[in-house]
């Protein structure tokens, strides 16, 4: 990832809950213009455990918080 996607992705996650939704939806909507090819099972399964790591990491992250 672009040190510029980077910086959209930061910058959408300090928005407000209500503008984070209206954002996700408008990318979501201009990604239905785009010709992609389906993800294989091997993409799905790469980004389930990307994201089963990010969560696993937030959950420590949130358990060390709980402990001071």
């Amino acid at each position: 990832m672009t040190a510029v996607a980077k910086t959209i992705l930061e910058s959408f996650d300090e928005l407000p809950e209500r503008e984070k939704r209206e954002v996700a939806s408008a990318i979501l909507r201009r990604t239905l213009r785009f010709d992609l090819p389906a993800l294989t099972d091997d993409d799905l399964v790469a980004q389930a455990d990307e994201l089963f790591r990010e969560l696993d990491a937030r959950e420590a992250s949130n358990e060390q918080g709980k402990a001071r």
